[in-house]
């Protein structure tokens, strides 16, 4: 891994001098992750790598997290620089930045930009995510293999979804169940929503004691994450032993339909924004356009929510290789809610689903 390390790095590299950077300083998660394996965290305490246009990478890393991070400095074109209480490396970063832009991580925190700009000329910043898509957000045939995998693992868990819906039970008696499911899949659980009925209608409701009901609508989505750090994030809306009333299956079907033409039109070149359009556009015509109250999508990797974002009046270039979701929903205040959510991998020629978990009511 330490030449893939490296290998990403020199991209990144590459990247910030053709847009003619100052430099990219990286912190702590999911993108030091991605370029050096390191998902080390040093609390306030700074932790950085700093990427110039030319010459080694160096990663700030405070000396009492010196052990965790010395494994980066096996990394070829990177070295290790620890620094002590006082003897803060803010100016010393700055130094080590050409003329122009720095690209920021998306975890660095305001505390240390506002020093970092205090301690030089730093100028303008962008962010990393945004400039160096083409690094991030582009994924290798490993990762995308990880993500397939993950895919897998939380299909799995759906599939036992529609036995866990019961009547009587209640919302957290499901989750409790589906957390069990996931670690047997994942490594970790990420999140579970059970939101059934009126709950439903919150697009981030996670579960509560209301208790199901014959009838009753129930978004599901979960996720976890595999060893490797890479995230499942799927989710289905089921009904509890019966279908729900007429209006609420017509709605389902224009959903259905909605997300198919999203995952049926996508492809390289379009615009995220376009993407967004599409589904949004199938919504608005069914006269649930202002029901359907976030963005199509985002992208996953060794983060849950990353770039690309599939939102309204987004002009980010969708590139072969980048792995989003496509989850439009429906909600309707006090009544119910409906999200279908799989995610792709942008293909030469289209979307993939990486998710194949069956999207009926009744499972």
């Amino acid at each position: 891994m330490l030449d893939t390390y490296a290998r990403r790095i020199t991209a990144l590299q590459q990247r910030v001098a053709a847009l003619d950077l100052g430099g990219a300083i990286i912190g702590t998660g999911a993108e030091l992750a991605y370029l050096t394996g390191s998902w080390s965290t040093s609390h306030e305490r700074l932790t950085a790598l700093v990427v110039p246009p030319v010459g080694y990478a160096r990663l700030f890393a405070p000396v009492t997290d010196a052990s965790a991070v010395a494994v980066v400095g096996d990394i070829p074109g990177v070295v290790v620089e620890t620094w002590r209480d006082g003897n803060e490396p803010y100016a010393r970063i700055a130094d080590l930045l050409a003329d122009g832009p720095v690209a920021l991580g998306s975890s660095l925190t305001a505390d240390h930009v506002l020093r970092l700009q205090m301690a030089g000329e730093m100028g303008e910043t962008v962010l990393a995510a945004d400039v160096l898509s083409d690094v991030f957000a582009v994924k290798e045939q490993e990762e995308v293999a990880e993500l397939e995998k993950a895919a897998r693992a939380i299909d799995a868990v759906h599939s036992a979804v529609p036995e866990l819906l019961v009547p009587g039970k209640t919302e957290r008696d499901v989750a409790d169940q589906l957390e069990q499911l996931i670690l047997k899949e994942h490594a970790t659980v990420d999140f579970v929503i059970v939101g059934s009925g009126p709950n439903g209608a919150n697009p981030h409701h996670d579960f509560s004691d209301r208790v199901l009901e014959p009838g009753d609508p129930v978004v599901v989505d979960i996720g976890g994450s595999l060893a490797s750090g890479y995230h499942s994030d799927c989710t289905r809306t089921y009904a509890v032993e019966s279908m729900p009333d007429r209006a609420f299956v017509a709605a389902y079907d224009e959903l259905r339909a909605a997300q198919l033409e999203a995952l049926l039109t996508a492809r390289p070149g379009m615009t995220a924004g376009e993407l967004d359009a599409v589904a949004r556009g199938r919504i608005n015509h069914a006269g649930y356009g202002v029901n359907f109250s976030h963005r199509l999508g985002h992208g996953i990797g060794l983060a849950l929510h990353e770039p690309p974002f599939l939102v309204s009046g987004s002009d980010t270039v969708l590139q072969e290789g980048m792995v989003f979701s496509i989850e439009p929903g429906i909600y309707v205040p006090g009544q119910w809610g409906m999200r279908i959510e799989d995610i792709v991998v942008l293909e030469a020629h289209g979307a993939r689903p990486l998710n194949l978990a069956p999207k009926n009511l009744l499972g």
